[in-house]
């Protein structure tokens, strides 16, 4: 492991010395010196001025647990590597890289990548939020699917649709939940939280709007730290049910910059899914661990996994 963050580290030296282009840095990736300015397209992003980096549906067509995963920058990550490497113009740059893959025998990016969850108020303001813990509803076969048996009606239509499609449903008659499709018939990744980083005080303000009494200003790790309390902070509701994340204008995804170290992430029991015999048993909730915007932690997992010697950026 230290053998691995010196690699990383020598990378990260070098991109900063030789102006080696940030992954997020999609219009650096893609100019041409004395061509058209505009970015090229690439099936991996669209590069857009308001919308720079958005995630394409190849990041999303991947299985429910991959995708799940890779919400929170852990899941595997190719696609960014084969884009990163398809855009360098220099060809030092890329033998480098290549040589640190032979080297190390690593992913470059099982080093944390952000992913980002945007919205665009009607008024223009962007909300920002980190995404830190998920689930995934694996479609016909989970039993706490709203698509078990492979049953498709008029509100799980979305679980049925391309990846990258949001599934937004209602709970409770007053409250709502936001899925993304994944790859599989009937197969979707539940937001459970996010850490907000934009947008703050908009955040507060859909928060306060959507609750009936006056009460308490919300901290900031208590704004999106719930599946129904993220979409109250985004002002998600069933209007944003069958959207697509590659494509809307009010709501998308975007890489940010990688982070330093890395986070484990913990694998256990999704919640609130009753009795469902096996699969409510069955480890398909992920967040972040150590992170304080992650709605409900399982310590007696994370307990575990120090004993495994599983700690932190080991």
């Amino acid at each position: 492991m230290p053998r691995k963050r010196k690699l990383l580290a020598q990378l990260s030296a070098l991109q900063n010395t030789t102006s080696f282009p940030q992954i997020c840095a999609v219009e650096q990736l893609n100019a041409t010196p004395g061509a058209n300015p505009s970015p090229k397209s690439s099936k991996y992003f669209v590069t857009e001025k308001e919308k720079s980096s958005q995630l394409q549906e190849d990041f999303f067509n991947q299985p429910c647990v991959n995708l799940a995963k890779s919400f929170l920058g852990q899941g595997e990550q190719t696609l960014w590597v084969l884009m990163a490497l398809d855009n360098l113009r220099n060809l030092f740059h890329k033998l480098l890289v290549l040589a640190c893959f032979a080297a190390s025998s690593l992913f470059l990016f099982s080093k944390d990548i952000l992913l980002i969850l945007v919205r665009k108020l009607p008024d223009g303001r962007e909300l920002w939020g980190r995404i830190v813990e998920t689930e995934a509803y694996l479609g016909g076969e989970d039993e706490a699917s709203h698509s078990k048996g492979g049953k498709q009606t008029q509100r799980n239509a979305a679980m049925f649709m391309k990846p990258g499609t949001l599934y937004v449903y209602q709970i409770y008659g007053i409250y709502f939940c936001m899925n993304v499709s994944s790859q599989g018939d009937g197969a979707a990744v539940l937001l459970r939280s996010l850490e907000p980083l934009q947008g703050l005080d908009a955040m507060r303000e859909l928060r306060s709007a959507s609750r009936k009494a006056p009460s308490r200003l919300l901290k900031d790790w208590q704004l999106c730290n719930g599946p129904s309390k993220l979409c109250q902070a985004f002002g998600i509701d069933k209007a944003f049910d069958q959207r697509d994340l590659t494509q809307d204008a009010a709501i998308w995804m975007v890489p940010g910059q990688d982070l330093p170290g890395e986070q484990d992430v913990v694998a256990t029991t999704r919640i609130g899914i009753g009795n469902r015999g096996e699969w409510a048993q069955k480890p398909l909730r992920f967040y972040l661990r150590g992170n304080r915007f992650v709605s409900v932690v399982d310590k007696k997992m994370e307990r575990e996994m120090a004993a495994r010697g599983h700690c932190p950026g080991s």
